[in-house]
């Protein structure tokens, strides 16, 4: 009988999301989209380790697995974990005293048994805490390297260690590099990157100016300017930022990374795609075809869709928008241990809510979470945030 009560007050919580069917883009966003990324709600009082361990390209290592980190890692990615586990615990001990790096292995599926590629992790932020006899292990870690899995073997203490091989990153000459004389390239300014002032007109024509130039040797070939101009990381990177800005119209380009390799990286990371895609983005070893994969599955993908009942819309590429520095999509890490990947969206359709909303362990705080499940098939999708103050905006 009490179980039978139990279900009744639980349906009586369930609600269909009417709000967010009609909620608006907001123009003004007060919230300090820095917090996602610091990861506030695990402690402020966490040790941070600096400097960084790089491994040779192509070179063979062993390093530990941590188990049960079900989440597909990009390198500059921040990962961030709740080890309540004796033995998980233990290994993030001795990590700490050596070099702080750890393996994550990439699955396509939760179904997958056999990893066969993955990225590296390393510690930077830690932080002890016991709670009634139990200990855990708060951690902040941040993806480095790719590699390919070449054996696994578990130790006596039920600790995994994989060796790798670590992935190179193919860095490829400019288009034009073949065909353009070697008396011109040395006089030829070639700009880091885009400037960051467009105050400045002179600034903003000198780079119009250098864009147009840029292909100019391409008359000496066979081959239109425009061919070239789509393997050309630059050009690509542009046309990459013109869709990000769709997602967010408060982006800073100087948040986003300079480089092709990282800003590629950056990209794989905040888009909203499954595992199984999001692996063939994990084997590409340069950073140009990286990216016109990427913009490929930005142009083509445009709903968002239950994976469970797959043909139920719950939002369109239209509706998101970010919340964080890093993006629109990031992991976070419940009171339980699960890692979540979460995007950001201001409407959603086909939801319904369940529970009360909680402002415990806010990944965005200032705001309260609510449980938000398929209004098909009940499947989790994620949750409803809603201000707690009148001022802040996105409500």
């Amino acid at each position: 009988l009490s179980v039978e009560s139990e279900e009744e007050d639980d349906n009586e919580m369930e609600v269909e999301d009417q709000d967010s069917k009609e909620a608006e883009k907001p123009n003004i966003i007060n919230f300090d989209t820095s917090l996602p990324t610091s990861h506030v709600y695990l402690g402020s009082d966490m040790e941070e380790f600096h400097g960084r361990t790089v491994h040779d390209d192509d070179s063979c290592q062993v390093i530990p697995v941590l188990p049960r980190v079900m989440v597909m890692l990009i390198p500059g990615q921040t990962l961030p974990l709740q080890l309540f586990r004796p033995q998980e615990v233990s290994m993030v001990r001795n990590l700490i005293q050596k070099d702080r790096t750890f393996a994550v292995l990439a699955y396509s599926n939760a179904h997958e048994r056999e990893a066969q590629f993955g990225t590296t992790a390393e510690i930077y932020a830690y932080r002890e805490e016991q709670e009634y006899g139990v200990e855990t292990v708060k951690v902040k870690a941040i993806g480095r390297q790719r590699f390919k899995v070449l054996e696994i073997r578990t130790q006596s203490d039920g600790i995994q260690q994989a060796k790798v091989q670590i992935l190179p990153e193919r860095v490829l000459p400019p288009t034009m590099s073949a065909v353009q004389l070697q008396s011109l390239s040395r006089c030829h300014v070639i700009p880091s990157s885009k400037p960051t002032s467009w105050q400045d007109r002179a600034i903003r024509q000198w780079w119009q100016k250098y864009q147009k130039r840029k292909f100019h040797c391409a008359s000496l070939t066979s081959w239109p300017p425009w061919l070239y101009s789509l393997y050309d990381a630059e050009t690509l990177m542009e046309r990459v930022k013109r869709q990000l800005h769709e997602w967010d119209e408060n982006l800073k380009d100087e948040s986003l990374p300079s480089n092709p390799v990282d800003f590629s990286y950056r990209v794989a990371a905040c888009l909203p795609i499954d595992d199984a895609l999001r692996i063939q983005l994990l084997k590409i070893g340069s950073a140009v075809q990286r990216l016109r994969c990427e913009l490929d599955i930005m142009n083509k993908c445009t709903s968002l869709c239950c994976k469970q009942c797959q043909d139920t819309e719950i939002t369109t590429k239209n509706e998101i928008f970010s919340l964080s520095l890093c993006g629109p999509m990031a992991a976070y890490v419940n009171p339980h241990g699960y890692i979540h990947e979460t995007l950001t969206v201001y409407k959603a359709c086909n939801l319904s809510l369940s529970g009360r909303p909680s402002t415990e362990h806010s990944w965005f705080p200032g705001y309260a979470w609510t449980i938000a499940q398929c209004r098909i098939c009940g499947s989790h999708m994620g949750w409803k945030f809603t201000a707690t103050r009148k001022e802040l905006s996105p409500p």
